[in-house]
Parts: C-alpha cells; structure tokens; sequence
C-alpha cells in the first residue's frame, strides 16, 4: 500500500484513505513523496532527508494517531516533456521496485501524477491498483468579527 504525496493541501485524504486500508490489511504504508525534476548532477535526496520529511510532513501525525509504521521513498518528477503519461509512468515504477500493489492518490494531483491519469497508465501497464482521494473541499475565509 502507498500513498503519493505531493506536498499540497490534497495529500490529508490521500494519507487518511490510505491509513484506512493499511489497517485493513495490517500492512505498513509506502509514502512516496514527489520531488521536482533533478537538476544535470545533482545528487538525489535520501527518502529520510530533510527535503523529503518537508514533504511527508501532513502524513506523520495521522499515522502516528493510527499507529500504521511507514517506508519513505522518492520520486522525481520527469524533466521536460515525455507525453501525457510519462510521469505516471514513472511513479507506477518507483511504486513496483518497492513491491507495492496499491496505490492511492489525489483526483487533483499535479499534471501527469492526478489519480485518472495513472489509472489510465496503470490500466495500460497492467498494474497496480489505484485508488483515488477525492480532493479537499474548498472553505471560504472568513474574516475575524470586530465587537465594537
């Protein structure tokens, strides 16, 4: 089971769906972060560097309330333009070198990783299962009340 997050407000449903099946399986939770594309040469971060906790950040507290363990990974998005299905691509891969046969990921993910598109490379692919997080409702702000 894993969760992909790309340090947006949308990642709180995705890390709660997934929390919810990996209790169901009693299984621990792969959190893959989505990091932009590598610089030529640059050293890719460690899945438990700061850049990748930075990231990971929202998902802490609601799995230590859970009480699921969980596996850091990284995966950089592709650098310029390989198709509609490239980045999909290459998360479903980062996905499978870990052995993970579910995924779960937001409707309104960044381009190329939203849940619809690597359904459609996974159903291309031929696996793994994506489950997809509906996207956090919009609240308008409201402003502070004056009691004067």
């Amino acid at each position: 089971m894993a969760a992909v997050l790309a340090d947006r407000l949308d990642d709180v449903p995705v890390v709660d769906a997934a929390a919810r099946l990996a209790v169901a399986r009693g299984a621990p939770l792969l959190l893959i972060a989505v990091l932009p594309p590598l610089l030529p040469r640059a050293v890719a971060p460690a899945p438990d560097g700061v850049t990748v906790r930075a990231v990971l950040g929202r998902a802490f507290v609601r799995l230590a309330h859970a009480g699921i363990g969980y596996e850091p990974a990284v995966y950089h998005r592709p650098a310029g333009r390989g198709g509609r299905l490239c980045a999909a691509r290459g998360l479903l891969d980062a996905a499978i070198t870990h052995h993970c046969s579910r995924l779960v990921v937001s409707c309104s993910g960044p381009e190329g990783l939203d849940a619809h598109t690597v359904m459609e490379a996974a159903a291309i692919r031929g696996g793994p299962l994506v489950h997809a997080a509906p996207p956090v409702s919009w609240v308008p702000l409201t402003a502070p009340r004056s009691f004067v």
